[in-house]
């Protein structure tokens, strides 16, 4: 299964390709995109739509999994986000992908073991799961993995249980 995780943002959006390999996961690619920061909303939301269409076509994942908007204080933020998490599931939708989406709380439970984790924690997981030399860089592009190993973690806990015939024994 080859999973795109995105973190949404418009300034930076988190986002990696990670699949599951025979001796556990393979990031296919990590990153994040950026728009500048003088572009109007519209711009910002138009550019983070051609280059996750680009990374879409480029690493053709199976799924999107995308972070459920979590409460959130500031309004303003939220908005944001929740424009960004628009455009990713506009993409989705174009590219004909299903779309999981998980809170903020079972993402790190599922790839740290406890669901108030710190970024710090997240990133040293995912580099640990991940094997990879140093910490994702920027923590919006560790989150990306994380729920990418998030989604891979709990759908093939759904199909064992689905295979042990729908109940937990």
């Amino acid at each position: 299964m080859r999973v795109l995780g995105v973190d949404p943002g418009v300034a930076i959006m988190g986002v990696a390709v990670v699949e599951r390999g025979e001796t556990g996961y393979d990031a296919v690619m990590i990153g994040a995109i950026r728009t500048p920061s003088s572009a109007s909303q519209a711009q910002r939301l138009g550019c983070l739509r051609a280059e996750l269409l680009e990374i879409i076509a480029r690493h053709q994942p199976e799924v999107m999994v995308v972070e459920r908007l979590f409460f959130n204080a500031n309004v303003r933020t939220a908005m944001s986000v929740g424009q960004a998490s628009g455009v990713a599931l506009a993409c989705a939708a174009e590219a004909a992908l299903e779309v999981f989406d998980y809170t903020p709380p079972e993402v790190k439970q599922s790839v740290v073991g406890v669901g108030n984790a710190n970024k710090h924690q997240v990133q040293t997981m995912v580099a640990s799961l991940l094997k990879l030399d140093a910490l994702p860089e920027p923590p919006d592009a560790a989150d990306a993995c994380a729920l990418a190993i998030c989604h891979i973690n709990r759908s093939r806990f759904a199909a064992a249980v689905q295979a042990a015939g729908g109940t937990l024994r």
